[in-house]
């Protein structure tokens, strides 16, 4: 297990080297009031005083209620500051909008949502002087169970080289509260999702393989079959010349 207190002052640093870098002078991220988004809200919290979590419900009814009560829950305990950005409106009439030109896909609809978030948290910090931390963690990206242009982009991100599990223990160590412990991942696409449900496999499978280099057929033949499919997410665009 990794020494927590030690990483928490790592990481602290980093921040704040990355906000003097860049002449910010505070953060936002989404808090959706899941784990990976509790964790860095907690970092950035102790690294810079002005760091702001934005509550973005997007179509989901999960998003107005359970995830929305989460989230404030995870600002309460952490003392970040919360505002609210209703993005229902804004989905529907991109949908709207983007239909007109093409059929989309089940999946193209679903990932209006987080582009729409990253969208506004950018419209928040280039107004406020702020970077937009990302939340995305090592489990999620080996998997490419991110959103390109959604939630895989960020100005920096404190928790990327976690796994998971890890992310529960760090959490465990900071005093998370229990609602964020306890809930199944899920990235609050529409009603009834959860990420292991989706993937077919569970984090505590795609971690043995991080972490120890193993686990069962199966699963590794999924992992690596996700892997494979989303090297275009974790590579820079190419560009010619």
């Amino acid at each position: 297990m990794r020494d927590y207190a030690f990483e928490t002052t790592k990481r602290v640093a980093f921040i704040r080297g990355v906000l003097a870098d860049a002449g910010a002078s505070g953060v936002v991220f989404g808090n959706s009031g899941g784990k990976d988004c509790a964790l860095v809200g907690a970092l950035c919290k102790l690294a810079c005083h002005d760091t702001l979590g934005v509550i973005m419900p997007c179509g989901s009814k999960r998003n107005y209620e359970s995830d929305k009560t989460d989230a404030e829950t995870v600002a309460t305990h952490f003392g970040i500051e919360t505002r609210y950005a209703d993005l229902t409106a804004a989905r529907d009439a991109l949908a709207g909008s983007a239909g007109a030109a093409a059929r989309l896909s089940a999946a193209a609809l679903a990932n209006i949502a987080p582009r729409l978030r990253m969208t506004a948290l950018y419209a928040i910090a280039q107004s406020e002087n702020r970077l937009v931390a990302g939340t995305g963690n090592r489990s999620e990206r080996h998997m490419g169970y991110f959103t390109k242009w959604g939630d895989g982009a960020f100005d920096f991100n404190p928790v990327a080289d976690l796994t998971v599990t890890e992310i529960y223990e760090f959490l465990r160590h900071l005093g998370a509260p229990r609602c964020v412990l306890d809930k199944a991942p899920s990235a609050g696409l529409f009603d009834g999702q959860t990420d292991e449900d989706e993937m077919g496999v569970t984090y505590r499978q795609i971690d043995e393989l991080l972490l120890a280099g193993t686990t069962d057929e199966r699963a590794a033949q999924i992992i690596a079959r996700y892997h494979n499919a989303s090297g275009h997410k974790r590579r820079p665009p190419p560009v010619i010349g």
